[in-house]
């Protein structure tokens, strides 16, 4: 995370050092002779932003009290692998939930009643996902 905190740092400074420029050369600019506003406040917020998850990076890494795996030299692989939860490999009721959004989106886009299906099928979907191990191991 250090090398994340450096690199993002980095990024801030160039950011910084780009706006400035850019500003730089629209105020020299023989045609304009102004400051052209949108291209640098947007160079200054990304600057910011930057900085600020460099901030967080920063003041994660020092507060974890050691290096993580993704940091050592001799760190395998299976190191920094995590537990990532309880998933259902077969599992159709994402798909079905992807589909209800997709209603939703299209009825937003063609007709607004289209939005009334997708909605309850949705809250179908999620009620089923939610439900799915109270009915025995994979029960439908």
């Amino acid at each position: 995370m250090r090398a994340n905190a450096i690199l993002f740092w980095i990024l801030s400074a160039f950011f910084l050092l780009s706006a400035v420029v850019y500003t730089l050369w629209n105020l020299l600019d023989e045609m304009h002779r102004n400051v052209e506003w949108v291209g640098t406040v947007a160079l200054l917020l990304s600057a910011i932003l930057a900085a600020f998850i460099a901030f967080y990076v920063g003041r994660s890494h020092a507060s974890q009290g050691g290096e993580l795996p993704e940091d050592r030299l001799d760190a395998n692989i299976d190191d920094g692998d995590p537990e990532l939860g309880n998933f259902s490999p077969w599992s159709w009721w994402p798909v079905s939930l992807a589909f209800g959004a997709g209603l939703v989106i299209l009825g937003l886009a063609v007709g607004f009643w289209i939005c009334y299906i997708g909605v309850a099928f949705s809250l179908v979907c999620i009620v089923g996902w939610v439900y799915e191990y109270y009915r025995g191991y994979f029960a439908r």
